[in-house]
């Protein structure tokens, strides 16, 4: 399957964590910020960027704790490209919403 293809089919297809943090990045919610969605970089498919200020959300649930060489990997690609990488669990975006938004925020506009 090709990555254009499979990154629409997770979009129609979003996790809990996945849908409620893209209603607070969407439209350019979080201080006209523009993210996109499950967005095909490399051949890697990431699950928000914001390509203006190089920052790539991932979201992990339990899943990622079987396979953190991957995830080592994928992030040290993306790294070598020129992007920072957050990283959050999906129970800290869905309970600890505000904080997340705020991690993502400093990442953008605080210098160094």
């Amino acid at each position: 399957m090709n990555l254009k293809r499979y990154a629409r089919e997770l979009r129609s297809n979003m996790t809990d964590a996945e849908r409620h943090l893209w209603y607070h990045l969407r439209g350019h919610r979080l201080h006209g910020l523009k993210f996109k969605r499950q967005k095909p970089i490399g051949r890697y498919i990431v699950d928000f960027v914001c390509i203006e200020h190089r920052l790539v959300i991932e979201l992990d649930g339990g899943q990622h704790l079987e396979q953190p060489e991957r995830d080592f990997e994928r992030d040290e690609w993306l790294v070598a490209q020129g992007f920072r990488v957050l990283r959050f669990w999906n129970h800290d975006v869905l309970g600890e919403t505000d904080t997340v938004l705020e991690v993502i925020w400093r990442a953008v506009f605080t210098p160094g």
